[in-house]
Order: structure tokens, then C-alpha cells, then sequence
């Protein structure tokens, strides 16, 4: 094997797939940071995004112009379901809230289903050749692909470091009576930080189908790398949750080449493990964003 044919067939889709957990992390890892408590429909709420992109594919829009149109559409369903399952558990323990999440996502996941059915589909169909860039093949898909996580995750940072609702929901996370004494609205940081996570759901949804399929499962598929993801590089760290999506998706590529393709998401489980018993903080010692 040439070390073209390395980065052809195992490096380059591991940092496309890496990214996409990438975007899929960041949501998690701001539910955690500002809310404290583990989104577990955080897959089935990526589903949701994809299909509603899918949707607006459907009626003759280009997908990569849909995807903003679907970010904001499930941003919306995002802030309803904090509004009617969330919300009123603010109060209980954290634990009543993750489970409320797995409620959720199997509700989601029904709609899905119900709506869509269940069989697998595509954005758009055909065989797209990869165009040669000094050697290293790229279809369009993933190279839109790359530069969309790239535009997400720098916009994200700006609007964390240099807005005011960034600041706000920055020292929510820090400390949220604290910030509340200080002037920041609680409630309107939550709301914020719903819109962003669903729009980041549709993100990686859509950024996922469009570069395999879009089907009903794909979301609970995506849960366990980007939760590993989020924990390798340090719940609470955006920089963290793209570092730990890139090792994870590279991580699973190579995996071929000690375990059967079909285990590859043995790998995310596996990592997940490991980070767990060195390095619980992760890589970046997971702190308030």
C-alpha cells in the first residue's frame, strides 16, 4: 500500500466522518456544559434534521442551499421539546431530565419512521467521481463537507468569545446563579443554547446522509461516537469536541486493519473506555467552554 492509497482510503474519509462527529459533539458537549445533563436524544434529534432536509430536497431545492433552512427548522423543534419536556424538570434532579431524553428520542424516532418510513434514501443519486487534488481524491460532497465544520466550528468560537449571548452563555456555564445575579437571563441562554444544538443536529444529520444514506437508525448509530467524541476531548470544550470527533472517526477508519469492517463502531466504544480509565478530564481537561 502507497501512502496515497493511506490517505485516499483510510485518512481522508476518517477526518470527513471525524468531522461530521465532530459537529454532532459540539451539541453535546454545550447540552452538558450549560444544562448538566447528558442528551441521549441527541442522535434521534440529528435524524430529525436530516429528514427535514430531506424534505426540503424534496421539493426541488438544491441540499446543500436546504441545509441552512433545515438548521433553523430544527433549531425551532429543539426550543419546543426543551418547552415541553424539558422545562418544567429544571428543578428535579438531573437524572429525571436524561431520562426524559430517552423518551424523546424514541418520539423522534417515531415520527421519523412514521413520516418517512424506514427505508434508507438518498439527497440525491448517482455515482459521483472524485476529483484529484496533487494526488488526494475528494469527492464534492466531502470537500463541502469539510469546509461547512470548518465555517460551524469558527463561527461557533466567534459568537462564544466576542458576542454578548456568547459571553452570557459562557458564564451560565460557569455558574449559572452567579450568572443570574449578574443580569444574564437564564431562560433566554437556554432557549439559545436549544436553537444552537438543533441547528448543529441538522448539520451533522444532513453533512452524515449526504455522505452515506438517510435512514431512521442513522442517529442512534451517530450517538455513541459523538458521546466518546465529547468525552475524549473534555465535556465542555468546544476544541475538545473537534479533536476528539477527528480521532474517533480516523480511529474507526484504521480499525479495519485489526477488526472486520462490520466493528468498526466497536472502536468509539472502545476509545470511550479507555479515555474513561486514563484520562477521565479527556484530552483537553474538559472544562466550563
Amino acid at each position: 500500500m502507497t501512502l496515497l492509497d493511506f490517505l485516499n482510503f483510510y485518512l481522508v474519509p476518517g477526518i470527513v466522518l471525524g468531522a461530521i462527529y465532530a459537529v454532532g459533539a459540539i451539541g453535546i458537549t454545550l447540552v452538558f456544559g450549560i444544562l448538566r445533563f447528558a442528551h441521549f436524544a441527541h442522535g434521534d434529534m440529528t435524524t430529525l434534521g436530516a429528514f427535514v432536509a430531506l424534505a426540503l430536497v424534496g421539493t426541488g431545492m438544491n441540499p446543500w442551499a436546504a441545509l441552512p433552512l433545515a438548521m433553523i427548522i430544527t433549531a425551532a423543534i429543539a426550543i419546543g421539546v426543551d418547552r415541553t419536556f424539558y422545562d418544567y424538570l429544571a428543578k428535579r434532579p438531573k437524572i429525571v431530565t436524561v431520562m426524559a431524553s430517552l423518551g424523546v428520542a424514541l418520539m423522534l424516532r417515531s415520527v421519523v419512521q412514521v413520516v418517512w418510513g424506514v427505508d434508507p434514501t438518498t439527497y440525491a443519486s448517482g455515482i459521483v467521481r472524485p476529483n484529484d487534488y496533487f494526488g488526494i481524491l475528494l469527492r464534492p460532497r466531502e470537500l463541502y463537507t469539510l469546509g461547512a465544520v470548518a465555517l460551524i466550528v469558527v463561527g461557533l468560537e466567534l459568537f462564544l468569545r466576542r458576542s454578548k449571548w456568547g459571553k452570557a452563555m459562557r458564564a451560565m456555564s460557569d455558574n449559572p446563579d452567579l450568572a443570574r445575579l449578574s443580569g444574564v437571563d437564564n431562560r433566554k441562554v437556554t432557549m439559545l443554547t436549544w436553537a444552537i444544538v438543533g441547528a448543529l443536529c441538522a448539520a451533522a444529520g444532513f453533512m452524515l446522509g449526504i455522505n452515506t444514506e438517510v435512514h431512521s437508525m442513522m442517529g442512534w448509530h451517530l450517538l455513541l461516537p459523538m458521546f466518546a467524541a465529547a468525552i475524549l476531548g473534555g465535556v465542555g470544550r468546544v476544541q475538545g469536541a473537534v479533536l476528539g470527533g477527528l480521532v474517533v472517526g480516523v480511529a474507526e477508519e484504521l480499525s479495519v486493519f485489526i477488526l472486520p469492517a462490520q466493528y468498526k463502531a466497536a472502536t468509539a466504544f472502545a476509545l470511550l473506555l479507555l479515555i474513561l480509565l486514563v484520562r477521565p478530564r479527556g484530552l483537553l481537561n474538559g472544562k466550563v467552554l
